[in-house]
């Protein structure tokens, strides 16, 4: 998202709070735009409230190798208010000399091009492009062209919600008539006809059904190898297409080597019949941002039996479907040692086997615990407990610096000063 961003800006002001510091999204956005080669001036906020420290802002922003001009670097840099309005003019004046320092042109005469910041499915409206146009004008009644998307402009609004005719450089606003959604960040550009539109659509088709994965010998072998490989498909719907694509990609990040998430739909809208009918098909989870399941869709869904999970914070769909990828996870298996006796004496009693007298070193031996036999630090035997007894009395623990009798199933090579280790085997869950 901030990628995009600095991609289709001339120019980014870059807020920080005085009272606060610079934070990793702050410095995420400060990356993104010297990545772009974007200029940046530096809005410091709130300095009307008490604890403001700016010059620690400044400080920070130094430990970055970004000096403003008041600490001799070549940063624009202005102290404002927010909320009382209080030196924001001083921050546009600023804004004003860069952009005259960069000599920023655009021909508002020429067929209007620029890139889509935004799309969605309105119910009542259809489907409505939120676009930055970047040179040239665009006119109600212009087709307009966007990856394999196009349409005559029915309608335009600005960022007020006000209708207006046409659009000229640097401005945004929010057109109606297109037959999709275009991604976030793709260019536009006006077109005379939708030859170009149905090219494209035939070209992505194409790309989509060759960089299809199918399964070949050498992942059948890799599965084979891993031993428990499993897939979690899942459809993914949202209200804007930046949303879509930021959880998608969050959850394709999920995969691991024995589990793989795998993405097989994404798109903006409601959740509809043909949804549920793919999920039955590919046996996937739907996943709703911000969006409902129509009525028709909802009792497919029940009579199916296909999950769909409804979320309005991206954190929580990730979280949910983390936890969903870590109960398929195989759990890790670890053995514990609950006790250790010595053998002092054995005794062999015929139709049962050799007997042998222990005293336990420490821990707990239980009736039913798993045992191997220890010979001079060498693993002799593994097995079960056949009896265990306090004098002639079957017991189901015998506690630590006690003495008890016990037999090994299906084993008699028992001799004084062998060890006898009691564990258990413990599932530990594996996490993420």
């Amino acid at each position: 998202m901030r990628a995009r961003g600095a991609q289709l800006t001339d120019l980014a002001i870059i807020i920080i709070a005085a009272d606060d510091a610079v934070m990793p999204q702050t410095i995420e956005a400060i990356n993104h735009a010297q990545a772009a080669g974007v200029p940046m001036v530096f809005a410091i906020n709130k300095i009307d409230k008490p604890g403001a420290q700016p010059e620690k802002i400044r400080q920070q922003l130094s430990q970055m190798n970004i000096l403003v001009e008041d600490w001799g670097g070549k940063f624009q840099c202005q102290e404002i208010s927010a909320k009382k309005g209080l030196n924001v003019d001083k921050l546009l004046d600023k804004v004003l000399l860069e952009t005259d320092l960069m000599d920023l042109k655009a021909n508002p005469k020429k067929l209007g091009v620029g890139t889509v910041i935004e799309s969605s499915l309105d119910k009542g409206r259809g489907y409505v492009a939120t676009i930055l146009v970047q040179d040239g004008t665009i006119r109600t009644g212009d087709m307009l062209l966007s990856g394999c998307y196009y349409g005559r402009i029915k309608a335009m609004f600005n960022e007020r919600g006000q209708k207006v005719d046409e659009a000229g450089p640097s401005t945004p606003v929010s057109v109606l008539g297109l037959n999709g959604a275009p991604s976030a960040g793709d260019k536009f550009n006006i077109m005379a006809d939708k030859s170009i539109a149905n090219r494209r659509e035939q070209l992505i088709r194409i790309q989509g059904i060759k960089t299809q994965k199918h399964m070949t010998l050498e992942e059948i072998g890799r599965r084979i190898a891993i031993g428990n490989f499993k897939e979690l498909n899942v459809i993914v719907k949202g209200d804007v297409d930046g949303s879509v694509e930021a959880l998608s990609d969050s959850l394709i990040k999920l995969s691991t080597e024995e589990i793989h998430v795998n993405v097989i739909h994404k798109a903006v809208g409601g959740i509809s019949e043909s949804d549920i009918m793919l999920a039955t098909a590919s046996d996937a989870i739907i996943i709703g941002f911000q969006v409902r399941p129509s009525a028709d869709a909802r009792n497919l869904a029940e009579k199916e039996g296909i999950e769909i999970r409804l979320y309005s914070i991206i954190y929580d769909a990730i979280n949910e479907v983390k936890d969903g990828i870590e109960g398929m996870l195989e759990p890790e298996k670890k053995e514990e040692v609950t006790s250790t006796a010595e053998v002092k004496q054995t005794f062999h009693i015929s139709k049962v086997g050799t007997i042998a007298g222990c005293l336990i070193k420490d821990g707990k031996m239980t009736a039913k615990s798993k045992v191997r036999l220890i010979r001079d630090g060498i693993v002799v035997f593994t097995g079960e407990l056949s009896s265990l007894k306090r004098g002639k009395d079957d017991a189901k623990e015998v506690i630590c610096g006690m003495e008890c009798g016990i037999g090994i199933d299906k084993y008699n090579d028992i001799k004084p000063g062998d060890i006898i280790e009691a564990f258990q085997i413990v599932e530990i869950k594996r996490t993420l």
